[in-house]
């Protein structure tokens, strides 16, 4: 009997909720037409709308009217930097950011970069936690417009010290940017953030739906042309039907999330602590303590990424990793650099809401033989 699979990469996308899976469906009979029309289908589709937008702010502790709806966690972080950016270029031409950041910011950063702005990388030390000194240093120095900082490693789950970043920011009078996309459903979204985005998919909500806050009294921008939707903040029209499915997920993973993080906490402990116990040469990166609950990353000496990706999911466990080097990039992570630890073989696990303790098991059975037939096939077991 051919077991059955075992999604474990929750990071990149939760499954759908089955709250979201209702509410989507419900809306696609409600939720089609064009909210901002005066007949009476679309008078139905603006209170699904703003039902959903009063749902979702609320989850995140703000107003409606500073909550914006986008076709992606991606396009909210790249209109969060270019937007916050644009508005303060008055100040001056300067990003502060920390090393680890999503690659959609560090690409917004890019950008900015080549249209003669600069950039300052802040530097995290081995568990990936951002060196709050330098942080206070570069976000008082001269002609610095916005600072951005993720609130959760996506790649090792290293929580980071929002509130301490946030402080240094106020004191110097730079807006912060937040990228919330791995702790909105799953923690307390931190205090001292002027803009902040998030990703629907991370909480079991529909892809498709990004999230763009911007507070009262900010200076921000939005870098689009003009349009009427969203408050002039994100171009074209939302997908409503899966806005409103976003909204009713992450209500209902707010409500679970302390007892989840109490559930997967433990698993992802067991799972830190077995592989480094039994597999030879491997190192358990990213913070211990203070990190998400969901997430665990490990990396492999000896061991090509994309190899160990591969004979895995022929195994049956879907895992991501933050440094397989692909066709594309060929090289391996920036946040690993940017720590310092060990980028071969490096593997991913998030768990989600529906993995049970009997997967960790079968994963952390089947692990180390995988490893080791890979060592062996490249010649290197033993060394």
């Amino acid at each position: 009997m051919i077991p059955s699979p075992v999604y474990l990469d929750a990071a990149t996308a939760a499954p759908l909720h089955p709250v979201a899976r209702q509410a989507l469906l419900a809306a696609l009979d409600d939720g089609w037409t064009d909210p901002d029309r005066l007949y009476a289908p679309a008078r139905r589709a603006r209170q699904l709308l703003d039902a959903a937008r009063e749902a979702t702010a609320e989850a995140l502790g703000v107003r409606p009217d500073e909550l914006s709806f986008t076709p992606g966690g991606t396009s909210a972080a790249h209109t969060a930097v270019l937007g916050g950016l644009l508005g303060r270029q008055r100040t001056g031409p300067v990003l502060v950011h920390s090393a680890i950041e999503h690659s959609a910011v560090l690409h917004a950063a890019e950008q900015h970069v080549a249209r003669a702005g600069t950039a300052v990388e802040v530097p995290v030390d081995r568990f990936g936690r951002l060196d709050l000194d330098g942080w206070s240093r570069a976000v008082a120095g001269p002609g610095v417009a916005l600072a951005a900082l993720i609130a959760a490693s996506h790649e090792v789950g290293t929580v980071q010290p929002v509130e301490g970043a946030a402080a240094a920011c106020a004191d110097s009078g730079v807006p912060l940017y937040v990228d919330a996309a791995q702790a909105v459903g799953r923690m307390p979204v931190p205090a001292g953030w002027s803009v902040l985005s998030a990703s629907a998919r991370k909480w079991g909500g529909p892809p498709g739906v990004g999230l763009l806050v911007v507070r009262k009294g900010t200076r921000w921008e939005s870098p689009w042309p003009a349009d009427e939707h969203e408050s002039g903040r994100t171009p074209g029209a939302v997908n409503l039907p899966a806005v409103v499915a976003a909204a009713a997920s992450l209500r209902a993973v707010t409500a679970d999330a302390a007892a989840q993080a109490a559930r997967l906490s433990p698993l992802v402990d067991r799972i830190r602590a077995r592989v480094a116990a039994e597999v030879p040469d491997v190192e358990v990166v990213g913070d211990p303590e203070r990190r998400l609950p969901h997430l665990v990353t490990f990396s492999c000496l000896y061991v090509d990424g994309e190899a160990l990706l591969h004979a895995l999911d022929r195994r049956g466990f879907a895992v991501s990793s933050g440094s397989s080097c692909t066709s594309s990039t060929l090289r391996p992570s920036h946040v690993l650099e940017a720590m310092g630890v060990l980028s071969h073989g490096n593997v991913r696990v998030s768990l989600h809401a529906g993995n049970t303790e009997a997967d960790v098991e079968r994963f952390l059975a089947e692990l180390p033989e995988i490893v080791a037939d890979l060592r062996e096939q490249a010649g290197v077991a033993g060394l």
